[in-house]
């Protein structure tokens, strides 16, 4: 069951000033990517799937669909505890980064929606249980920020976020991931290879 409708998440981009797309072109596809940040779970890191990325667009016939899985917007407890940067651990900035990723090979590995533009992150160093979402520490940059999968296994779903994400948007289930990567590559056959991914957070959202 949806945790959202599409009409709240248009409601909540365009309150913030973002683009909300429409396809006022009536070409199809046009589609929205925005990721929700889990509010309720405040800093603290929970090793979880527990935030969403959703996906809507019209379809050929001006129709609205829309799509939701469970993800993770923060980076897991393995990369929090062991730093890649010594500037501290990724955790992507909410706001709407226009153009920010196109599809492409994630690690050289499979198809995933790839960082192309700078993102805005905070960056954590303490390796404590918490994120420290300071402005202070934000930095603006090429990091690999990418939108993938977990799991490879057909039909799987992991629980737990651990190694898969450093500061990426990864998806829990795979074959929701394939579904996103379809929509996607139909979306770039008409509009070209270029997505705006939005963050945005749960208590955004009325």
């Amino acid at each position: 069951m949806a945790k959202y409708t599409r009409e709240q998440i248009e409601y909540a981009v365009r309150s913030k000033g973002y683009k909300y797309f429409k396809d006022t072109q009536e070409k199809g596809f046009d589609v929205n990517i925005i990721g929700i940040r889990n509010s309720k779970t405040k800093n603290r890191v929970t090793n979880a799937f527990d935030d969403t990325i959703t996906i809507s667009y019209k379809d050929f016939n001006n129709e609205w669909h829309y799509h939701e899985y469970n993800c993770t917007t923060d980076p897991g407890t393995h990369w929090v505890e062991n730093l890649l940067n010594s500037d501290g651990v990724a955790i992507l900035k909410p706001g709407q980064y226009r153009s920010s990723h196109k599809i492409g090979l994630h690690q050289g590995k499979y198809e995933a929606l790839r960082q192309q533009k700078p993102l805005k992150v905070y960056r954590d160093g303490d390796m404590d249980n918490e994120y420290d979402l300071l402005e202070e520490n934000v930095k603006e940059g090429i990091y690999g920020i990418n939108i993938h999968r977990a799991t490879a296994r057909a039909g799987g779903k992991s629980s737990r976020v651990d190694k898969w994400s450093a500061g990426c948007q990864v998806i829990a289930a795979n074959d929701d991931f394939n579904e996103l990567m379809d929509i996607c590559r139909k979306a770039s056959n008409i509009w070209g290879n270029s997505f705006t991914y939005t963050l945005i957070e749960s208590a955004d959202i009325s």
